[in-house]
Order: C-alpha cells, then sequence, then structure tokens
C-alpha cells in the first residue's frame, strides 16, 4: 500500500474523518432544493453553497472533499456515466489522492499496473528505452493503473453521490450570472442548466466550480481562453483488441511512447484486454487528410513501424475520435464566486499522462480553498493565492519538457538517460507526478535542464533547424477556433 502522506504533502494531508459542518452553512434537504413560486414564469431556482460543473476527475475530486467537510454541493454533468473519455493512463502520484478520496480499492479492482514508461525512437534504431518508476526518487511510488476512463470516472462521481453531494447528470450548465455585492445568504452566482429532457433550472451558489473540461464554460464566457502560442497538436485515438503486449508481467502495462516525423504515438494497455492507440500529431498533418478519419488514423499509425508490429494481429474495435487546437489556457483560475479547475482552466499535452493528476490536484485544491472561504472569508485572498499556485505549478513544470520533447537534443537524452547529479531520479519522480510533494527533485532537474542547453549548443546547427521547424509545425490554420471534446 502506497504511504500516502510520504507520497504528497501538498495539498492532499487532509484527515479522513468529515468536519464539524461549516456554520450556517448546512440546510435541510427541502431548504437547498427551495422553489420559487408556481405560477411566476421561471424555471425553478434552488440553493447550494457550491455548484460543481462537470462530472470528471476534477469535479468530482472537489465534490467529495467538499461534502466531506460539511457543505452542501450539486455537481452537474452534461453526460450520463458511464461515458466514454480519453486519457486512460494514470500516474503513480495519483494513488495517495485514490486513498485520500476512498476510492483506492475501486481503482485497483478496474486498474492495470503500470510500472513505468517506454519512449521508443525511429532516430535512435527503433530501439526502445523504459523508464521503471521504481528507480525514481521517491520509492514509495512505485507504480500507477491504466483505466477505462468510462470506468473510472463513474467510481468517482458514484462516490460523490455516496458523500452527500447532489449529483445531477444529463445537466449542462449554460450560463453562470454574477450576482451584486450583498445577495441574501452572501450568493455570489447564479448557475442556469438544462436537463436532457428539455427542462431548465437555476441555482444560486456561494461559489461554482468550472470543472467542465474542454468545454471550458467560464473560460468561454469570460472570454479569458486563449490558443497556448508555445505549443499547438492534435489528436487521433481508438481502441484495439488483440494487441502484441509484452510477456513480463511488469512490463505488459506500460504505456508506450511512439516517436515519429509528424509527432508521437501512445500505446495504453487495459486490464480488459483492449488496448488504446493513439496520435499526437502537428496541425499541419491533421489538415492534409483527404479521406475517412478512421483510414488516416491506420495509415498514421503504418508510419511507425515498431507500433505497427504490435498491432499485426489487432483489430480496431472503435470509432476514430478526432480532436483539434489541442492547446490552451485561461488568463485567470479564480475570481469572485468561481474557480478553475482541470482542463477548464489548462490543457497542454498528454505526453507525460499528467492530465488527471493536474485535474484531481486541482480539484482537490478548489476544495481547500473554498472550505477556507465559505468557513473564515475573511482569509479569501490568501486561500485564492495558494490555489492559484497550484493549479499553474503543474503546467508550468511539464510544459518546458513538453515544448521540447520532440527535439533532436531531448531524445537523445531520454534515449541514453544518465543519473549524474541524479538527474534521471528526478526525471522519473516528473513522469510519476511527484511533482506537488517536498521530493527534493529541483535541483537536480535544473541541472538536466542545464545538460540540455549545452548539448544544444554543442549541435548548434541542428537546434535552430529543430527550432524553426518546430515554430512552423505549431503555426495553427485557424489561430482562435477550438475544438471541445
Amino acid at each position: 500500500m502506497v504511504d500516502s502522506a510520504a507520497a504528497m504533502k501538498v495539498p492532499t494531508d487532509m484527515p479522513t474523518a468529515p468536519h464539524e459542518a461549516a456554520p450556517d452553512r448546512i440546510a435541510p434537504p427541502e431548504a437547498a432544493a427551495r422553489q420559487m413560486a408556481p405560477g411566476t414564469g421561471r424555471e425553478p431556482v434552488r440553493e447550494t453553497d457550491v455548484l460543481v460543473v462537470g462530472g470528471g476527475p476534477a469535479g468530482s475530486s472537489a465534490a467529495i472533499l467538499l461534502a466531506e467537510r460539511g457543505h452542501r454541493v450539486v455537481q452537474l454533468d452534461k453526460s450520463r456515466h458511464p461515458r466514454f473519455h480519453i486519457g486512460e493512463s494514470l500516474l503513480p502520484a495519483n494513488l495517495p489522492l485514490f486513498e485520500r478520496l476512498g476510492v483506492a480499492g475501486q481503482v485497483r479492482a478496474i486498474g492495470m499496473q503500470k510500472w513505468g514508461a517506454e519512449f521508443v525512437s525511429p532516430w535512435h534504431g527503433g530501439r526502445g528505452e523504459t523508464f521503471n518508476f521504481t528507480d525514481g526518487w521517491n520509492k514509495s511510488l512505485p507504480f500507477a493503473y491504466q483505466v477505462r476512463r468510462s470506468e473510472f470516472d463513474e467510481i468517482l462521481i458514484r462516490r460523490s453521490a455516496q458523500q452527500g453531494v447532489q449529483v445531477l447528470e444529463g445537466c449542462r450548465a449554460r450560463n453562470v450570472e454574477f450576482l451584486p455585492e450583498g445577495h441574501p445568504d452572501g450568493m455570489r452566482v447564479r448557475v442556469t442548466a438544462g436537463n436532457d429532457d428539455g427542462s431548465s433550472v437555476s441555482w444560486l451558489a456561494r461559489y461554482v466550480v468550472d470543472a467542465s473540461g474542454r468545454d471550458t464554460l467560464l473560460g468561454s464566457q469570460l472570454r479569458s481562453k486563449h490558443r497556448n502560442s508555445k505549443h499547438n497538436s492534435a489528436a487521433l485515438y481508438g481502441h484495439f483488441r488483440d494487441a502484441e503486449r509484452y510477456p513480463d508481467e511488469k512490463r505488459a502495462g506500460n504505456i508506450s511512447i511512439y516517436w515519429f516525423e509528424h509527432g508521437w504515438l501512445w500505446f495504453i494497455p487495459l486490464s480488459d484486454g483492449a488496448t488504446s492507440v493513439g496520435a499526437v500529431v502537428w496541425p499541419y498533418y491533421m489538415k492534409s487528410r483527404k479521406g475517412p478519419v478512421r483510414e488516416f488514423f491506420l495509415d498514421t499509425i503504418a508510419m511507425c513501424a515498431p507500433l505497427a508490429k504490435r498491432l499485426t494481429n489487432a483489430e480496431l474495435v472503435s470509432d476514430v475520435e478526432a480532436t483539434g487546437n489541442y492547446s490552451y489556457s485561461c488568463d485567470q483560475s479564480y475570481g469572485r464566486g468561481f474557480v478553475l479547475a482541470g482542463d477548464a482552466f489548462t490543457f497542454i499535452d498528454p505526453m507525460f499522462s499528467s492530465g488527471v493528476l493536474m485535474a484531481m490536484v486541482s480539484g482537490v485544491a478548489a476544495a481547500e480553498a473554498l472550505d477556507t472561504c465559505l468557513r473564515q472569508p475573511e482569509k479569501y485572498a490568501a486561500a485564492m493565492k495558494e490555489f492559484d499556485r497550484v493549479v499553474r505549478h503543474g503546467p508550468k513544470e511539464y510544459s518546458w519538457f513538453i515544448y521540447r520533447i520532440t527535439n533532436p537534443t531531448m531524445r537523445d537524452l531520454f534515449m541514453a538517460p544518465r543519473n549524474d547529479f541524479r538527474m534521471k531520479e528526478a526525471m522519473l519522480s516528473l513522469l510519476a507526478g511527484d511533482i506537488y510533494g517536498d521530493t527534493p527533485i529541483w535541483r537536480s532537474l535544473r541541472a538536466f535542464k542545464a545538460v540540455y542547453y549545452i548539448f544544444s549548443t554543442l549541435s548548434l546547427k541542428r537546434s535552430l533547424r529543430a527550432l524553426r521547424r518546430r515554430a512552423a509545425n505549431i503555426r495553427p490554420d485557424e489561430p482562435e477556433r477550438m475544438t471541445a471534446g
């Protein structure tokens, strides 16, 4: 069992027993569901302390912990669970969070153990280099899981309901209205939503957690969402059956990353025998598609001989999904009456499988911040400053590597890792998601970056060619159009 205290100190160190209810916050169900008088011609209006938009890892993590703290919480999800979602590969640093949320056993039951990550490079003879989490700095984080997100996300949202959250599926939040100061009961926002039966409903809430994912409800409404000018990619993905797996039990569940000319591809084994395969490519390549997306996807896989070999006897058993304009961020992570969590705030690239971890960490941080604001309003500024620090930390640390991961110097370093100055251990901690606690990896990561810059300078012509090519690769065809996923 993972020692959660040793593995991650911030922001997950909270007691497992429910806190004493927040003063003047708990109301009986009939008060929480108070409606406007019949015949007014307006949709019903209910009240809650916190309304969470989204039923993914960020939203459910926030909802579970806020309810545990004794607050009234409503959670909306536009879909009904189980529902498909990409992003099946988790990190070892997720495990302490599962313990904290009370879902560790359920995730274990659906997961395939992932003991490391393999990188395969055609520029290095097509060989692979495996990074095992057990060789990392923090020995309490030896493995992670690969999961079907339909099952994983359902575990989390059902846990929300068990904790007393009012979970409403098939209910899409459509608008957030910010109320004037001094509204009765401290209500700051009015959220209007539409049910999938065509009816509408509104909530008054003290705070809203926007965990709406790539829909970016508030980022879009407030016009604070922007394309990431430093990165741009698109993705194609589907599920296969009977893909070739490694016979070694501790390699069988590893994620494999394959570099190729137009980006990179992933291979993620799942416990039920299916395998998730995807390609993250530059926009120019996605634009080159002439035929159906399924054939384009299969043709893309065929360009990578080592991956194609593992799929020789495999069958594509799902539709192929495509997502464009992959990377974006919002200017602000919080404001009066709201916070943004997970992909509703930012998304860069799935290369390091960090998306679910950053979503859950931001959900936990949102719960911590809002619990403080509801109990001790005078501490609002400090609580939100800490929340903003946490949600920006992960994207900041991973983005440096993501922006350079297709650079030839970076490929060379990954394919011939050295542990001078404990650089390899620090890199493994980064790959494990161990960036939120007190594991002292930062000096060694700075050493790794210094080595990268030195090697880049020594191969200056190659580095300049790579920079020019990347600048051309990330150039968007339509700069500000986003595709929701």
